[in-house]
């Protein structure tokens, strides 16, 4: 795709923590092939030292390839008291990076912490690996989503997977054994012929290394837009359990203590990730950027969690961090800059996949399956006979330094075959890098879209439009059944995934012996966060929120995947900072923290950007995982009942783009109070067994929730809408605070009693009627279940059943390797079954075993990626 590059906006100061920097223009674009390609021919022998930047002040760097900008460059310079080496250069462009310094967003970011509502059970928040929140006074839990966007793009297959495989370390680096994994994607309109490209090596990339972990994928999204054509968003989510006593850090206290590096050698692959491929906007050239994606290996990821959760139940660790984005570079300048302390680094001995690789290559690198340990010179044998017990390779490289007496910190010092090429401060790389108050406008488009309401748009009226519309509805990409994606992954491996995907919420059991568990949802609207960003976020809060409580949860935390495009557009970064404010609010008014999450930025194409697309993470806490509630019909004469309001809210509806390729007016209105009420009502009717089963109503409405809930296991339904309402909008409005349930006969009344207690309105709509084979609208119109199961799952293997035998290849070479399973994960809860064709419950997928590898070592020690 050809575009032309944004028009660089003049911008005054800016605000800036440390010296004063001038408002940044336009980031010019890295030259194809990335940071790779930028001075690295240079021989061995004329490695660029300290001691020779010191003697060539006015040697040309080349920074501005890198992305940084001339009083960036400048500043480095200060702190540094002479020019940058190449390594040091490399570092400071990398940890100095939109992704990696937050450096358009941390203005913003503040209000999760300042307008956060207290906890209790808040353990490690923002700022960490992860956010962990206490469960029991035993077990806690940590989950983050993160984005792996661009390289995605680049290389669907290796981007996807090697996004599951680095939030998977985040997760470990807390201290817990992960035990799930979730994906929201998103793509551009599903009939594009890129798409066909995109779409399934995403899909086969998350399932093969997902499922080689042995780690269940239990919920996600996938939604289609044309705004996401070339530049798709693939964003990932991992949940894991640990004891609270093992809860761990990433600070390198503690000097003389050694520096470890561990798990994969380290290559080529991925150099310049963060700066290249995160912190720009796409062009015509970015296919030509694959050297900078990552090439992942989830077996020695599986050895390698496996080998460092027997490091920390021996109590080995002081501090540790993973290896991701901006590789070596970042774990060196975090774990030091968090103590307080420094470190003397030997990169000659960091093991290599190539031996030709150069100090700032090797620094740059985001090679996979990393992880940089801080161990007590004491501990240091037993950390590595660990290593080699699992064959995960393990090799001193440093040691901790102490502080320098006239600074806050001490000074990070890499040398080369006996060289320094690296002598900074590690906080200047890791927190003190430039903060930008960027400027920021409403989008002049904004009030004519609003104003440009759906709710005018023609409608259907007659029963048979109102028939063939629900039909055309719930085959539409956004609607349609995703079993062509959800088929590819292992949703109940380890045995303890309670509810998966097609479900509401995933639900995991964590402690077998009490039945606690923790049900978790991602959410997101493009299209309503373009018409209204602030409530836009309140919506995806809102819908995840309601998800979980619906399958039983009560919600405690939140996490956030925030997707825009570039912050130099001042109307993109008025739509960030919108979104930011209504989703801090909204948590504030439900009374759950922001434990942490990501922001990615650059998610355009030239000067279009997508849809603003913030994706919001609830976790939720299930008491006892018998009394979750899923979503699908399944006893016969069960009543089925409305809960909320339905008002008629169309606009950025799935009505209105399907039928219309229509986007505009207002988003439904946002009522948290209303939220609040509907999840306290849930868990009450959960806990106290008056419902059946629960769905939520969030895109298609009430026709697409009565259609998900009769295929789930089928059985039909005979429906009577109630009077006084348009039938069209009670069954196609996207009005929030609502749920369909399925109430047992006889307990309609203290159902009913329930909610006038807690102000939620409810109707009662039918009931559950298997032997009709049909959902049936009295005097409306009705539709077989053959009919509805033939519309609903027919188009993604219509759209891309060719594609998902190719994409699949390279899944089914990878085979599997489960986890030891905890204690949590000895034993295997019901799962509900799928549907089968015809109607009724499947059998249970097969559990894989959850036994250890018979042999530790079982992989090749040179980490050359097999996938």
């Amino acid at each position: 795709m050809t575009t032309e590059p944004a028009t660089p906006q003049p911008a005054p100061p800016v605000v800036v923590e440390g010296p004063a920097v001038d408002q940044p223009p336009a980031v010019e674009q890295p030259a194809a092939g990335g940071f790779a390609d930028v001075a690295i021919d240079a021989e061995p022998a004329d490695v660029d030292t300290v001691e020779r930047a010191a003697g060539t002040p006015e040697e040309s760097q080349p920074y501005a390839e890198l992305g940084l900008q001339d009083d960036e460059y400048e500043r480095i310079r200060e702190i540094l008291g002479r020019r940058p080496t190449q390594a040091e250069l490399a570092m400071y462009s990398i940890m100095w990076s939109e992704h990696c310094s937050y450096k358009s967003s941390k203005v913003h970011l503040r209000q999760f912490g300042e307008k956060a509502p207290k906890s209790d059970r808040m353990l490690a928040g923002i700022g960490e690996n992860a956010g962990v929140v206490r469960i029991t006074d035993e077990l806690a839990v940590t989950f983050k989503v993160e984005s792996h966007n661009h390289p995605s793009f680049v290389e669907p297959y290796q981007g996807a997977a090697t996004g599951v495989g680095g939030i998977v370390r985040d997760i470990l680096a807390m201290g817990a054994r992960p035990v799930a994994v979730m994906d929201p994607l998103r793509f551009g309109a599903a009939d594009h012929p890129d798409t066909a490209r995109v779409f399934p090596g995403v899909v086969a990339g998350i399932g093969g290394y997902g499922n080689c972990l042995g780690l269940p994928n239990i919920g996600g999204e996938v939604v289609f837009d044309p705004c996401y054509q070339g530049n798709p968003l693939v964003n990932a989510l991992s949940i894991g359990v640990l004891p609270v006593s093992r809860l761990q850090n990433k600070a390198a206290a503690g000097v003389g203590n050694v520096v470890i590096l561990m798990g994969a050698k380290t290559g080529r692959d991925g150099i310049g990730g963060v700066s290249v491929l995160a912190s720009a906007t796409f062009d015509e050239e970015s296919e030509q950027r694959r050297p900078s994606v990552q090439v992942g290996d989830p077996f020695i990821e599986k050895l390698l969690i496996e080998s460092c959760l027997e490091i920390y139940d021996a109590g080995l660790v002081t501090g540790i961090q993973d290896l991701g984005g901006a590789g070596l570079t970042c774990a060196l300048t975090e774990t030091a800059a968090a103590a307080g302390t420094g470190m003397r680094v030997e990169l000659e001995k960091v093991p290599l996949r190539e031996a030709s690789m150069e100090p700032h290559e090797i620094l740059a690198s985001e090679s996979q399956e990393r992880m940089l340990l801080i161990i007590e010179p004491a501990k240091l044998d037993a950390v590595l006979a660990i290593a080699d017990k699992w064959g995960v390779l393990a090799t001193a490289i440093g040691v901790v330094t102490e502080p320098d007496p006239d600074a806050k910190s001490g000074r990070l010092i890499i040398t080369w075959r006996g060289q320094i090429v690296v002598d900074a401060p590690p906080g200047s790389l890791a927190d003190d890098g430039p903060v930008y108050a960027r400027p920021m406008r409403e989008p002049s488009d904004l009030i004519l879209l609003q104003a440009d309401r759906a709710e005018t748009l023609p409608r259907p009226a007659t029963p048979g439009e109102l028939r063939q519309t629900l039909l055309t509805m719930i085959g539409s990409p956004n609607l349609c059944d995703k079993s062509w994606v959800t088929e590819q992954y292992d949703r109940y491996v380890l045995g303890n995934t309670v509810l998966a995907q097609p479900e509401d919420a995933g639900v995991i059991r964590i402690d077998e012996e009490s039945g606690v568990g923790v049900a978790i949802s991602l959410d997101g609207n493009g299209r309503y966060a373009r018409l209204d960003p602030y409530n836009g976020a309140k919506l995806a809060l809102a819908e995840s929120y309601r998800n979980v409580a619906v399958a039983g949860g009560t919600p405690i935390a939140v996490t956030n995947c925030l997707n825009f495009g570039s912050p130099e557009d001042p109307g993109v970064m008025w739509q960030f900072a919108e979104a930011v404010r209504g989703l801090a609010d909204g948590c504030q008014e439900l009374g759950i923290p922001v434990t942490g999450g990501n922001v990615s930025f650059y998610n355009q194409t030239g000067s279009v950007a997508i849809h603003p697309t913030p994706v919001v993470g609830v976790l939720g806490l299930v008491e006892d995982v018998n009394a979750r509630v899923p979503m699908g019909f399944g006893s016969d004469g069960d009543v089925i009942m409305l809960l909320g309001e339905t008002r008629t809210e169309l606009s950025g509806s799935e009505w209105a783009w399907v039928t219309h390729q229509h986007l505009g007016g207002q988003p439904p209105k946002v009522d948290l109070a209303a939220e609040r009420a509907l999840a306290t009502l849930m868990g009450q009717a959960a806990r106290s067994g008056l419902v059946s089963t629960a769905h939520d109503l969030s895109d298609g409405g009430l026709a697409q929730a009565l259609v998900e809930s009769c295929l789930r296991r089928g059985f039909g339904a005979q429906i009577a809408l109630p009077e006084g309402l348009d039938p069209f909008v009670q069954l196609f409005s996207e009005s929030t605070a609502r749920a369909v349930v399925a109430v047992p006969r006889g307990h309609e009344k203290a159902f009913a009693a329930l909610c006038d207690e807690q102000g939620v309105p409810w109707s009662a709509l039918g009931v559950v009627d298997s032997a009709s084979r049909s959902l049936s609208f009295r005097d409306l119109f009705s539709v077989s279940m053959d009919e509805l199961r033939e519309a609903h799952t027919a188009t993604l293997p219509r759209l891309f059943g060719a594609a998902a035998t190719d994409a699949g290849a390279e899944a089914d070479d990878a085979g599997a390797v489960a986890a030891p399973s905890p204690k949590a994960a000895e034993t295997t809860t019901d799962a509900e079954p799928a549907t089968g064709a015809d109607g009724e419950p499947a059998e249970p997928e097969p559990v894989q075993s959850a036994d250890a590898p018979s042999a530790p070592g079982g992989t090749d020690q040179d980490g050359d990626a097999r996938g």
